[in-house]
């Protein structure tokens, strides 16, 4: 579908896009997402039913944006996470020349690399709702829309919103960068696990990491950490704590909330034995799903580390 002749045939005509090709249909939820009943009930709604001054990016691009809706999209949701931390991969996945200010036909465009190439993938901007909810990911602010529309041109490319409904954040990190992965079990971990992640921080690589629990997913363990669940690492430092160093990791949660409580974590007295100007710098001490861990930690409550970049 060519996003630009079809957003000029729906301007010429006064009418706004629908998408046969991926209809607002039970069809394009998947048929075993949700039992029959709820199936039925899902209604379709575009940004501007919903919203009287609808943005698709308001202050530009940011992980808070994300809190994740009813569909176990993690895996996609921690990778979309990584990518907004990288601008340049970001502008690849997310063109900038759509909007609800200018030209809104009610159609959007986003790119996923898929076996060699950028596929740019159409969609109009109808969203599903079940009992007045997103089914999918829900914007933190209202009127800001990129991410459940990026979510659903990526159930689109995957043929329904049921086949986001698990999988894995490896796949996501390259489909939306075209990149290289390389994964590292952490219950072996190389020596030099440190030194890579912050190498890997410093070379703008876009990182994740995930909790085993095949079993038992998404459940919340008394120390905040969600088994069967995947996560963005944000950022990896060595500061100056008591009398020496200590490497920390900061690690972000799709849901939006839901964070560590241990060592290191938002409120924890770790923080007290770090200068105020370093502290001021990295602790955001709110429930927004993002929190630091000593390595240790990370090492013990984490599975599999992710790692993506456009080269090698």
């Amino acid at each position: 579908q060519d996003f630009n002749r079809l957003r000029a045939l729906c301007l010429s005509q006064g009418l706004l896009f629908e998408d046969a090709t991926f209809p607002a249909h039970v069809s394009s939820i998947g048929p075993s997402l949700l039992p029959e009943d709820k199936l039925r009930r899902i209604q379709w709604k575009r940004p501007t039913e919903l919203q009287r001054n609808p943005y698709l990016i308001m202050d530009g691009v940011s992980r808070f944006d994300i809190m994740q809706g009813e569909i176990g999209s993690c895996w996609l949701l921690a990778a979309l996470g990584s990518l907004t931390l990288q601008k340049q991969f970001l502008e690849n996945v997310l063109p900038k020349d759509q909007g609800f200010q200018d030209d809104y036909a009610g159609i959007f465009h986003f790119r996923f690399w898929q076996y060699g190439d950028w596929v740019d993938v159409v969609i109009d901007d109808k969203l599903p709702f079940l009992n007045g909810r997103y089914l999918s990911v829900h914007p933190r602010t209202s009127n800001e829309f990129w991410p459940p529309l990026l979510e659903k041109a990526y159930a689109k490319l995957r043929g329904s919103y049921q086949n986001l409904h698990g999988g894995y954040l490896s796949d996501a990190l390259v489909d939306l960068t075209g990149g290289v992965q390389v994964q590292f079990s952490l219950k072996d971990p190389p020596p030099d696990l440190q030194e890579i992640l912050k190498a890997a921080d410093k070379s703008r690589c876009l990182m994740g990491c995930s909790t085993s629990g095949q079993l038992r997913r998404n459940i919340e363990l008394r120390n905040g950490i969600v088994q069967g669940h995947a996560y963005t690492v944000t950022g990896a430092v060595k500061i100056r704590y008591k009398n020496g160093w200590k490497h920390i990791i900061r690690i972000w949660n799709p849901w939006g909330h839901g964070e560590w409580k241990g060592p290191w974590s938002d409120a924890s007295p770790q923080w007290d034995h770090v200068e105020p100007k370093f502290r001021e710098a990295l602790l955001r001490n709110k429930d927004d799903g993002e929190f630091w861990m000593s390595c240790e930690n990370f090492q013990e409550q984490f599975s599999w580390l992710y790692i993506c970049n456009s080269t090698p």
